[in-house]
């Protein structure tokens, strides 16, 4: 594929029925999932591949997705985790160096649909407005109504629990064993630079599986333990949240990342950070 081969057309339609028209990117077919955005200009590769973004269709708000090609050494996981693509430009050419392949070539390998060509900014303001729904991409039909009744039987993202999906099914190492510090990661939905970003500094880092019990890190003897970012509504966790709270009462070194809120439903979550 070039720049001058015809695109596709394809739509984007929202929960609450607003539509956006553009062009397909990445593979035909048709995904949903929780609509979220991301604004980082660069790094696009690595929110693909973020398992907290499970289940998710994420708008990129930076313009140009796919000028610099994908790299293999810059992934945060076995696989993409993006439900689906909602971009401005989708450049299927690249001109770095370094890269392996080009941004369409990838999409395609990993089997994920996507829209370019539409108003990101406009679809941005529409979900801060409005808040998180669900959305659906297709690129095979551009029937509204076919699309209304499939989008209603996507699960809501309140009430879904994901993490088991993606975190690891038996726990792993990372780091120097004779490193001084040890941290215990309970890994919901862990991506590779968070655990590159503690080896770097010297700790040995032990990947415990989204249902390690505290008992289970705490025989490990670590320096400290690390609860992980995840996907999907962190309020189903209510197993998770009774063994942080095992080690909150052992007053233990603890430390968490992103903004994780147990008792916040995704729509509350988005509230809370608004007003924050």
């Amino acid at each position: 594929m070039n720049q001058n081969t015809p695109l596709k057309d394809a739509v984007l339609l929202l929960d609450d029925g607003t539509v956006f028209r553009g062009k397909a990117a990445g593979k035909i077919g048709t995904t949903s999932g929780e609509i979220c955005f991301n604004t980082g200009m660069t790094g696009y590769q690595e929110i693909f591949t973020d398992p907290s973004y499970s289940g998710q269709i994420m708008v990129t708000a930076t313009v140009h997705i796919g000028n610099y090609g994908v790299s293999n050494e810059e992934v945060e996981s076995g696989h993409m985790k993006i439900a689906g693509l909602v971009c401005k430009k989708f450049s299927v050419d690249y001109s770095r160096k370094n890269a392996d392949s080009a941004v369409g070539t990838y999409f395609e390998h990993e089997s994920v649909v996507g829209i370019s060509d539409v108003d990101t900014r406009a679809i941005v303001a529409h979900i801060r407005d409005k808040g998180a729904m669900n959305a659906i991409i297709s690129s095979e039909t551009d029937d509204i109504e076919l699309l209304k009744k499939q989008l209603a039987a996507v699960p809501s993202m309140e009430g879904l629990e994901l993490s088991s999906t993606v975190s690891t099914a038996d726990g792993y190492y990372e780091g120097d064993p004779e490193s001084k510090y040890k941290v215990a990661l309970l890994g919901l939905g862990v991506k590779r630079n968070i655990v590159r970003s503690l080896t770097s500094r010297g700790c040995y880092v032990r990947v415990f599986p989204w249902n390690a019990t505290f008992e289970e890190m705490a025989a490990w003897n670590p320096s400290g333990y690390l609860i992980s970012n995840g996907p999907g509504d962190p309020a189903t966790l209510t197993g998770v949240v009774a063994e942080v709270k095992k080690a909150v009462d052992a007053d233990v070194p603890l430390f968490g990342i992103c903004a994780w809120a147990p008792n916040f439903s995704p729509k509350c979550r988005l509230k809370h950070l608004q007003n924050a």
